[in-house]
């Protein structure tokens, strides 16, 4: 019997800030107030992240420049990781680099083979402002690291290059969505 309500029952599902808006290009800043506005854009990012189907999200994502995202994600062996980190910082990253199909919520529909490395650990502190810290491993290691990058304002596609880059932004070019940002 769970015990705890889950994340996002009770939020609002937020607008999605969309690949074109500078708020995803501009670094985040140090979440300093840990009073009712926190929770309530945790609880509300979790709420827009489940309605997009996603398995991460970070607060520029919903126009909120502060240093926070949610996760609920899978590991390459379909453990499921579900949590917050609020000021986090990627303190390692290493293993093997692995290629492989990356999506965002703010370019829905567009996915690209973006190389990352297979384990990642992040650090920051939890919505009472505790100590976290977080491992993951392949799937989860990349939604880390994803996740990471958007609170210094890099999309996925910054990383990407040549043809996979020149391809991924052709195709968000040509989304529905284009333009709507």
């Amino acid at each position: 019997m769970r015990h705890r309500p889950i994340p996002g029952s009770s939020g609002l599902v937020r607008p999605m800030t969309l690949l074109g808006d500078p708020a995803l290009h501009a670094p985040c800043g140090t979440v300093s107030d840990f009073g009712p506005s926190l929770v309530r854009l945790v609880e509300d990012m979790f709420a827009t992240m489940y309605a997009a189907e996603g398995v991460g999200l970070a607060a520029n994502q919903v126009g909120v420049p502060l240093r926070v995202f949610v996760y609920d994600c899978p590991d390459d062996e379909d453990v499921r990781h579900v949590g917050h980190i609020v000021n986090p910082r990627l303190v390692e990253a290493d293993g093997i680099t692995v290629r492989g199909p990356e999506g965002c919520l703010s370019l829905p529909g567009v996915e690209a083979g973006t190389e990352r490395f297979d384990r990642a650990v992040v650090e920051g502190v939890s919505l009472t402002g505790g100590p976290v810290r977080v491992e993951g491993t392949g799937f989860f290691a990349r939604c880390l690291q994803h996740e990471c990058d958007h609170l210094s304002g890099l999309v996925y596609t910054d990383r990407l290059t040549g043809w996979r880059r020149a391809r991924a932004l052709r195709a968000a070019r040509r989304a529905p969505w284009h333009g709507r940002e």
